[in-house]
């Protein structure tokens, strides 16, 4: 299948600023594009490209004075298969782990695993190992959150969505990733399209989304503890230890956001 995807983001700058943006497709997914993927900007200032320790492709810029406009459009093959799913993925003792997946074990400014261990083994210390434990994780914080995009929150770290009951995506996703952590299961932050494909359309207007992966099997897999059921067409952007590395924009200096427009569709081929 095909899906196409892009965006349109506006901001207002009261001065020249400069910006840092994670917007671009994942390297690893650059082979599967049909179309190139290009991010074009308004007024046409110089950008750079460049890709930060977790193999994410960043984009650096400094942003004039007044209306500051991003887009992309482009189209991208996809499987078509949900998200993969394995039972009887084992989990690994922390000794065996390789050396680059320890960091996913760790705390981090979002996934405060040292707020929330005592919690953790309390509530899935007699889950099964492994794929069960991950799901037992999933079913836990799906039920516990409250989605709501008018629950959004910047500063809100794992353990206040906890405390809270309510959250985004990206919230469902720091707690699932703290408890993972806690029960030494490397955990990792996702953010990319989500668009709604084999599911029922979502009336709210689109945005970028956030879900997880887990080391398990000596493989990454793909969790999503807001929605919690394998979905189609994930179109990954970035990857990190939670969504500070993941940002998709940080100004260095004020800005107003007047614009925010995301597609991700399938391509209906006749």
């Amino acid at each position: 299948m095909k899906i196409r995807a892009g965006y349109e983001i506006a901001y207002e700058m009261a001065q020249a600023t400069p910006m840092l943006f994670m917007l671009s497709v994942h390297p690893s997914r650059m082979p599967d594009l049909v179309t190139p993927h290009r991010i074009t900007v308004e007024p046409d200032v110089v950008t750079r490209e460049y890709r930060d320790v977790f193999g994410n492709i960043c984009t650096r810029v400094l942003a004039p004075a007044g209306l500051f406009t991003l887009k992309a459009d482009f189209v991208i093959s996809d499987t078509g298969v949900p998200d993969i799913v394995k039972p009887d993925a084992i989990q690994h003792a922390v000794e065996d782990l390789p050396d680059d997946v320890v960091l996913y074990l760790l705390g981090s400014r979002y996934c405060d695993t040292d707020k929330l261990m005592d919690t953790a083994w309390n509530l899935f210390g007699n889950a099964p190992t492994g794929w069960g434990r991950v799901q037992a994780i999933c079913d836990h914080v799906h039920n516990h959150l409250k989605f709501g995009y008018e629950h959004a929150s910047a500063t809100r770290s794992a353990s206040d969505g906890f405390a809270e009951r309510l959250g985004v995506c990206r919230d469902f996703a720091h707690l699932a990733i703290t408890f993972c952590r806690c029960m030494n299961i490397p955990a990792r932050y996702c953010t990319g399209y989500l668009g709604d494909i084999g599911v029922p359309l979502d009336p709210a207007p689109m945005d970028f989304s956030a879900w997880f992966e887990v080391y398990l099997d000596d493989e990454w897999f793909t969790f999503d503890a807001r929605h919690n059921t394998p979905r189609i067409g994930r179109i990954l952007m970035g990857t990190g230890r939670d969504a500070t590395d993941v940002a998709l924009s940080t100004a260095f200096g004020s800005n107003i956001l007047k614009k925010f427009h995301i597609v991700t569709d399938e391509v209906i081929e006749t």
